[in-house]
């Protein structure tokens, strides 16, 4: 069993996604022995793009890497809100983000996004193949412990849960607690190289039930999503026909988009939510962040920003109680609970009303789109501004 030292703390990051890796290189950043346990054979860019928030962007700052983010960022000009039949609901435009927020909203790749917090880390600090299966959470006086699928255990002064979803530690220090439920609609996702009017595809087109959606990548390509309502659990030989099939008639270059994806790169995921918070974000000397503490609808494209807010705060919180975990973890949980809380259920209002199927609810919804649009330009950003104004928190 490894064992936590005496004279550096040491922290065990339990998932390489995005806040489990930007914990692990914001706590590092802070002098602290990490080690990071995936249980995956490889890092792969699961999800195809990621957009990176202003809030998102202040919380890589303060880890070193906000810029080299920034840098990719490609979204330019005017983008709408569209019908299927192209006539535009309403616009907005990266120049508002900026202004409104003080940074852009970044499309990029989410393997561009691991890469530079992977950088941020030593070497071999990433043990991949390595599926925690247990946790004893620890206290005041004895370390946390994990053991892993391969029979290995390790113990340390923190643990950091960033498994997702189905989030096997969460299990354990939450048994009776219920699990994400579903939110009525499944996504696919896909990069393709742009077409010949890439301007035109920037931005949403709400239909009856269906989204679809595509921005620019700063090489050249395009990152598009859809979404649409579907039972649980459906399985698609070919994922890009589906798509096809669902949104072919939509209006240009929606079916070029589509095509042009191999079938083997559409990726199929269905949508989860916490619907029922957890009662706390910690237990022991363990911490739950992003998806495993509060997953969320992406119709904010919130949750691997709030992966991030978790991941810098909780480093930050530590740092100034001078790593003392038993005194950070209730703080953080105090925190980060109720922000999270909030803006997953905001997230899940946008999606309801993104997913109204009825043909008078449509019309109505579009009709109030349009008008809202025309009293106030900045109609698509203003629900977003208790989002992305967070600050990180103020180091001692």
């Amino acid at each position: 069993m490894t064992s936590p030292s005496t004279s550096t703390p040491t922290a065990l990051v339990v998932g390489a996604g995005i806040g489990g890796l930007a914990a692990a290189a914001a706590l590092h950043g802070d002098g602290w022995a990490v080690t990071v346990l995936e249980r995956a054979d490889a890092v792969e860019p699961v999800g195809a793009g990621i957009a990176v928030a202003p809030n998102g962007l202040r919380a890589l700052d303060t880890i070193g890497v906000g810029d080299r983010i920034r840098a990719l960022s490609a979204i330019q000009g005017a983008g709408a809100l569209r019908r299927p039949d192209g006539r535009i609901l309403a616009t907005t435009s990266g120049d508002a983000i900026r202004e409104r927020f003080g940074d852009p909203m970044v499309v990029a790749t989410r393997a561009s996004v691991v890469e530079a917090l992977l950088d941020r880390l030593p070497a071999g600090a990433l043990r991949l193949g390595s599926a925690v299966v247990d946790v004893d959470p620890g206290d005041a006086a004895r370390p946390a412990k994990v053991a892993t699928a391969d029979g290995a255990a390790y113990a340390a002064d923190l643990v950091v849960a960033g498994d997702g979803i189905r989030s096997a530690i969460r299990g354990v220090l939450f048994p009776g607690h219920s699990a994400p439920v579903y939110a009525g609609f499944t996504t696919w996702r896909a990069v393709v190289p742009a077409p010949a009017q890439a301007g035109s595809t920037l931005g949403e087109t709400w239909g009856r039930g269906q989204v679809f959606g595509a921005m620019p990548l700063t090489d050249g390509r395009i990152y598009w999503y859809a979404t649409a309502n579907r039972p649980e659990g459906e399985k698609y030989a070919d994922p890009r026909a589906e798509v096809l099939a669902l949104f072919g008639d939509w209006h240009d270059p929606i079916p070029e988009l589509v095509g042009a994806a191999s079938p083997r790169d559409v990726l199929h995921l269905d949508v989860h939510w916490s619907a029922t918070p957890l009662p706390a974000f910690h237990r022991g000397r363990v911490a739950l962040l992003g998806d495993a503490a509060h997953a969320m609808t992406p119709n904010l494209g919130q949750g691997g920003n709030q992966a991030l807010e978790d991941a810098v705060d909780l480093a930050a919180l530590l740092a100034n109680r001078g790593g003392d975990v038993a005194a950070a973890l209730p703080a953080y949980t105090a925190l980060r609970l109720p922000r999270t809380t909030a803006v997953v259920r905001k997230s899940t209002r946008m999606g309801a009303m993104a997913q109204w199927h009825g043909r008078t609810a449509v019309a109505l919804r579009d009709r109030a789109l349009r008008l809202s649009a025309r009293l106030s330009p900045d109609t698509a950003i203003k629900p977003l501004d208790d989002v992305m104004a967070w600050r990180p928190v103020a180091r001692a």
